[in-house]
């Protein structure tokens, strides 16, 4: 198993961490249904399906928030709210107040949430204690907040947000414009300029070579590059954006060449790629945060 994007904190290296202890804390926040008059519900799943809400592979921990929300949308409940509000004019003789509209429509929505469908979504964490990193696979900040303010709520977990000493947004122009990746890197065919304008003029480059002179030419106007995409030791191509998040990861082959699955089981398969994963991907987050002139400590629990 693969992380496809990576919003990436920091712990202490190495963490002591209580795998006990911090099972039962993600218990008291479980994962249940949803509710019948509930919107949504989240909590703690186990990621392999049976009652362990931490994976535990040679020391590198996987954890799961699953999220269920109901589709109810807001065009649904109004239409319904304006016949009821217009079969109560009919009765009554005269049109509902907006207290009573009010009061009609959260009747609505109660009578109409056990009706709805509802849809599921996971959320991977890796959790490296060895190395100190705690990755969400997410391409979404607010999603990752979501999973941050869970984790929190578990005792003397000593999470920093990732902070380096040059900005990715620097760093990025000043290798397109230099044509050169730092050592162990190589700059790939995506990449954006943004100005910082008003206007905020954008130049994309999708699957098409960048050609130097443009780029000296755009970052010369004002633009500096906010997405580059870039492989890493020939194994794992990524798009590297301005706040620190890393997209699109995919490793490519040459992590495959050795891989021998034949007489592996469902189980020892997963555990073998995650493990692969887990120790090719914190490497990789090394050699990024080392070319970005190492980390800043920005403790964001105490």
């Amino acid at each position: 198993m693969w992380f496809k994007n990576l919003q990436v904190f920091r712990l202490p290296a190495p963490w002591k961490v209580n795998i006990e202890q911090l099972e039962m804390q993600l218990a008291s926040q479980a994962f249940a249904n949803t509710g019948s008059g509930d919107m949504q519900s989240e909590g703690w799943a186990s990621p392999r399906g049976n009652e362990q809400l931490v994976h535990s592979v040679n020391q590198q921990l996987l954890l799961l928030l699953q999220t269920e929300k109901k589709l109810l949308p807001s065009s649904v409940i109004n239409q319904v709210t304006k016949a009821r509000a217009k079969e109560l004019e009919e009765q009554q003789g005269f049109a509902p107040g907006r207290k009573a509209m009010k009061d009609l429509k959260e009747r609505v929505t109660d009578e109409l949430l056990p009706r709805a469908f509802a849809i599921t979504r996971q959320t991977y964490v890796w959790i490296d204690p060895v190395n100190g990193w705690l990755v969400i696979d997410s391409s979404s900040p607010s999603k990752a907040d979501e999973v941050i303010k869970l984790l929190l709520k578990c005792d003397k977990i000593p999470l920093e947000s990732l902070r380096t000493q040059i900005s990715p947004q620097t760093a990025m122009t000043d290798w397109l414009a230099g044509n050169e990746a730092p050592k162990g890197f190589t700059i790939d065919q995506d990449t954006e300029l943004r100005a910082h304008t008003e206007d905020k003029a954008t130049v994309r480059y999708v699957r098409h070579s960048i050609d130097p002179d443009d780029v000296q030419r755009h970052i010369a106007a004002g633009k500096q590059c906010t997405k580059l995409a870039m492989t890493w030791d020939d194994k794992i191509s990524f798009v590297l954006t301005e706040n620190l998040a890393i997209k699109r990861i995919k490793p490519l082959d040459i992590l495959n060449e050795d891989k021998d699955t034949r007489t592996a089981d469902e189980n020892e398969r997963f555990d073998a790629d995650f493990l692969l994963m887990a120790s090719e991907l914190a490497k990789m987050l090394d050699d990024i945060v080392y070319s970005l002139g190492g980390q800043v400590a920005d403790p964001i629990a105490a």
